[in-house]
């Protein structure tokens, strides 16, 4: 099953130097990282934040007050130097010398495929950094006005060290989503424009030699009818390109990277609309807000009536870099019920550097220093026990199925805030995983999955606690599997038959 590791790139190669005035590069990584991630099942490593960030995005980053309040908060005495910008307002598509160039990224990329891990990077197909040469050599690649609107900037830009900007011809706007204000540090591309289109993949065709996966930065808003609600007040003075982009850029890629994979940063509902145009996996955003707020039954109900394909091709998170960290959000015992849902569904998991050991400050993306956090032994004992049993009771192995609970007795709601997750690996093997997603203990049973055997004897254990016990088949088949689980409470069964 995939498991996808997200690393902040800025940092970790940061807090890997070891030579005063020779930052560390991707050439500098050590193998026992990489063996680390191959033993705890990482099948993805996402270097997040590779792509180059140019001066002017990086003084807009500087100089924003909201950010800088930010700083202060997040990373109390922070310098100038610990502010490289954003790395969503990319300044191009090539390997930082300082992270070692192209050649280090290539021998990288050969010591994880070696150990079967695939090397997924950003692609931001929405809009470039101000700094993109794209900017002053292409501004027809850009939503543009002739004259001066909210979110826009002047085109041509004043050169570095300039004594006065040139007089502005047109002006370009800023990318944005529709629900925010602009993002100042970059230039909104308009994907109405045919030769905007070809550019992109090409740019995504460059990338594409260099890993083997992208995640897509806000994909869903180079979707055809969100771009044009998005900027109908900007108007495009010809036809606009017709069709949608990613099927054309998907299947371009794919002619040449056959089994390259796209991963979509997506929300609004538009999941399976992205996974329909070829995308392999799509953020899970529904079940994510619903394990930090919502009820039990809610959660039950959202992955007992999403389709098996929309769910398979779900990235199941607990958070990434834009949200707040897990171990910030959720108490230790729902922290780690929700991690055992995430986990233990058909998709991909996803584990963001410092999540398994508690970290707690979300650190924006412009910062490329983070203050060091001791690691919390609660959090780290969580992760550690998930890692383990997932392996040893083969939890995404086979086939998964999410099952409804039927009520342990007339009157007792309580099986409405259970989520069962098996995984038959055969007629004669299965892993249920039981969470009781509710501050109060509950009971219910969970019946036979479809696809089990019928023995008449199984074998049981339980691997959290690590008990085992023997079931008579006929009585597990007709009455199903009884659970009496503890507010939070996680049970991991493998039935085996005898």
């Amino acid at each position: 099953m995939p498991f996808l590791y997200e690393i902040p790139t800025r940092c970790w190669l940061r807090e890997m130097q070891t030579v005063p005035q020779r930052p560390a590069t991707l050439a500098d990584v050590p193998e026992a990282h990489l063996r680390q991630w191959r033993e705890r099942g990482v099948t993805h490593v996402w270097l997040m934040g590779l792509w180059p960030t140019g001066p002017r995005a990086r003084q807009i980053a500087l100089e924003h007050p909201d950010l800088r309040l930010v700083y202060d908060n997040v990373l109390p005495g922070w310098r100038p130097e610990d502010v490289g910008g954003s790395p969503y307002a990319p300044a191009g598509y090539q390997v930082p010398e300082a992270f070692g160039g192209d050649a280090a990224l290539l021998a990288f990329r050969k010591r994880l495929n070696s150990l079967g891990i695939r090397l997924i990077l950003d692609f931001i197909p929405n809009h470039v950094g101000v700094d993109h040469p794209w900017v002053q050599e292409h501004p027809e690649y850009f939503v543009r006005s002739s004259l001066e609107r909210p979110g826009s900037f002047p085109w041509p830009m004043a050169p570095p060290g300039a004594a006065a900007p040139p007089a502005p011809r047109v002006w370009l706007a800023h990318g944005r989503d529709p629900y925010f204000p602009p993002w100042t540090d970059t230039a909104q591309l308009d994907l109405r424009n045919p030769a905007t289109r070809r550019a992109l993949i090409e740019a995504l065709l460059h990338v594409a030699e260099r890993c083997d996966g992208v995640r897509c930065d806000m994909a869903m808003l180079v979707l055809s009818d969100v771009f044009a609600r998005t900027w109908a007040d900007w108007p495009y003075p010809e036809p606009a390109a017709p069709g949608e982009f990613w099927p054309e850029a998907i299947e371009t890629v794919r002619r040449k990277h056959p089994d390259f994979q796209f991963l979509a940063e997506v929300y609004w509902g538009l999941e399976a609309r992205l996974q329909s145009l070829g995308f392999d996996y799509t953020y899970d955003k529904v079940l994510y807000d619903l394990l930090v707020h919502g009820p039990g039954p809610r959660v039950q109900q959202h992955l007992l009536t999403l389709p098996p394909n929309l769910l398979a091709g779900g990235i199941h998170f607990l958070e990434n870099h834009d949200e707040p960290r897990a171990a910030a959000v959720f108490p230790p015992d729902r922290h780690r019920a929700a991690l055992w849902i995430a986990w233990s569904l058909p998709g991909l998991r996803f584990l963001y550097q410092g999540q398994e050991t508690g970290a707690r400050v979300r650190l924006p993306v412009q910062l490329q220093r983070r203050p060091p956090e001791p690691p919390d032994p609660t959090v780290q004992r969580i992760y550690a026990e998930a890692l383990q049993i997932i392996q040893e009771a083969r939890v995404g192995h086979g086939h998964p199925s999410v099952l409804t609970p039927r009520a342990a007795w007339p009157d007792n709601p309580s099986g409405l805030n259970f989520v069962l997750i098996t995984w038959v690996q055969a007629p004669d093997r299965f892993t249920l995983v039981a969470v009781n997603y509710a501050p109060h203990p509950g009971q219910c049973y969970a019946p036979w999955p479809p696809q089990a055997g019928h023995a008449t004897e199984w074998q049981v254990r339980e691997h959290c606690a690590g008990w085992t016990d023997r079931r008579q088949g006929s009585e597990l088949a007709q009455r199903g599997i009884y659970l009496d689980l503890p507010a939070w409470g996680v049970q991991v069964l493998t039935f085996e038959s005898i």
